[in-house]
């Protein structure tokens, strides 16, 4: 029986000035959807938001953070590898120090970029460009399949997506989990100074309406990268998106995006999330 109330810290990677563009498209921040996660796959549990890109941002440290059971890290539209860009490094040294205090982690697309960054590992830009929309066929390897993160997932699954950069190289303490044909690195548990990440590259944060308010921010560069005919092939595309995120059970929109329960259920899409916050979260809630 869990005796105490989770305490999750959420760090939104996103710059202020990219966090309005966001909103401005129909998007929801990406700190308010990981509390909104975080509360359904634990009810009851308190969540506070920080944004760690901003220079006014004061991040706990020693006690403040031990007060924390848990660390969630959102994507960002920051470049993890801009090693003179202080939104950037101001990031990677949490991470270092929370791996430090032992608080564990998990996150989604910038946070296994962050986790592996942040152990001494790498990141770089996709030679194939921006995995935008959904990463089809993300499979388990054999790490990943007796790993506790996908207890209970399929061995091979779509998820939400949208990133340019990608994990180069892992650092030592880390295990690779899961990958695609677009992306080596798509899930990963990385071990660094007594701490723990959990990552995966994929947003289980994500629905349809997230999915086509990026695409109205991106639909330019999107259609040069050749995902687009053209700007109206991207509305179009866009629209329907909408519309199945408006009427989930619509069969003809599930074939037409060629998409099903894996990006259209919570309990499926946001296993990961849950087997973390059993496997690391609950034996702290009752220390």
């Amino acid at each position: 029986m869990v005796g105490k109330t989770a305490r999750f810290l959420v760090l939104d990677g996103y710059p202020e000035d990219h966090r309005g563009p966001l909103a401005d498209n129909g998007g929801t921040l990406a700190g308010d959807l990981y509390a909104q996660m975080l509360k359904e796959c634990e009810s009851g549990c308190e969540v506070d938001i920080v944004f760690p890109a901003d220079a006014d941002c004061r991040l706990p440290s020693g006690t403040a953070l031990d007060g924390y059971h848990g660390i969630c890290w959102t994507g960002s539209s920051l470049t993890i590898h801009d090693e003179a860009d202080p939104r950037v490094t101001r990031q990677i040294a949490f991470a270092k120090a929370a791996y430090e205090a032992q608080v564990p982690m998990f996150g989604s697309c910038w946070a296994a970029q962050m986790a592996v960054t942040a152990a001494g590992g790498k990141c770089a830009k996709n030679p194939k460009g921006r995995e935008f929309g959904l990463a089809r066929k993300i499979s388990l390897n054999d790490a990943g399949r007796a790993h506790p993160m996908f207890a209970g997932k399929k061995l091979v699954f779509d998820g939400f997506t949208s990133h340019e950069d990608e994990v180069s190289e892992l650092p030592e303490g880390a295990v690779l989990l899961a990958g695609n044909d677009f992306t080596r690195v798509q899930a990963v548990d990385v071990t660094h100074k007594g701490g723990s990440f959990w990552a995966v590259q994929y947003h289980p944060e994500y629905d349809f309406n997230e999915v086509a308010s990026l695409c109205r921010w991106r639909r330019e560069g999107l259609t040069k990268q050749g995902n687009f005919a053209s700007l109206e092939d991207a509305d179009r595309f866009i629209s329907k998106m909408q519309a199945l995120h408006e009427h989930p059970a619509a069969s003809h929109l599930r074939w037409q995006l060629g998409v099903d329960d894996d990006v259209l259920t919570d309990s499926i899409k946001q296993q990961e999330v849950r087997n973390w916050i059993k496997v690391k979260i609950h034996p702290r809630l009752n220390d």
